[in-house]
């Protein structure tokens, strides 16, 4: 048996009920939450407070979602092809939106995390252009350096990153989308 619930609701309860539900789905990126959420407020005039109590979710999240709307377009495409996350992206908003783009092509092509982000951001503000690159050349650039990520991710079957300091000091990355392919990863590494 399959517990079902069945309500008389008129169309526009139906209609939130269906908007709610599909909410709370697991594959929705940040910009599709945060689109559901606005016609939410839009079209049934609730308050950020009664949206989060109707998703499940606190009204900060509700609020941080719905400002992911603000973002310019070319930032909208890379948190909706899931190259940006919802952290990042809430960072590039303290930008105006010419410089919000191109901060967040570096922060793709570089990998940075939502706090190597919101310190580039900083230094847009701060400096009104992005940070001057360094003398020495990027560690991807090296070939021997991008042949060792290559055998990795090969090696791992998952894609690696390699992150260096200045200082010569650095971050192995390896990115996965869910716990089978991290066991998997594991499985490589043991």
């Amino acid at each position: 048996e399959i517990p079902v619930v069945v309500r008389d609701v008129d169309d526009q309860a139906a209609m939130a009920m269906g908007l709610i539900e599909n909410i709370q789905r697991d594959d929705l990126n940040p910009l599709e939450e945060a689109q559901a959420l606005h016609r939410l407020l839009e079209e049934f005039e609730l308050t950020h407070q009664q949206i989060a109590q109707a998703v499940g979710k606190s009204r900060t999240t509700v609020t941080n979602l719905m400002r992911l709307l603000e973002l310019n377009p070319d930032v909208k495409l890379q948190v909706e092809g899931g190259n940006l996350e919802m952290g990042h992206a809430r960072a590039l908003l303290a930008l105006e939106d010419e410089t919000q783009s191109e901060a967040a092509r570096i922060v793709v092509r570089k990998g940075l995390s939502v706090r190597e982000t919101e310190a580039l951001v900083r230094r847009f503000k701060e400096h009104g252009v992005p940070p001057a690159r360094s003398a020495a050349p990027a560690v991807e650039e090296d070939p021997d350096v991008r042949r060792l990520i290559q055998d990795l991710t090969d090696k791992l079957g998952a894609p690696v990153q390699l992150k260096q300091a200045a200082n010569g000091k650095g971050k192995l990355v390896i990115s996965y989308n869910n716990l089978d392919e991290l066991e998997g990863i594991m499985a490589h590494i043991k």
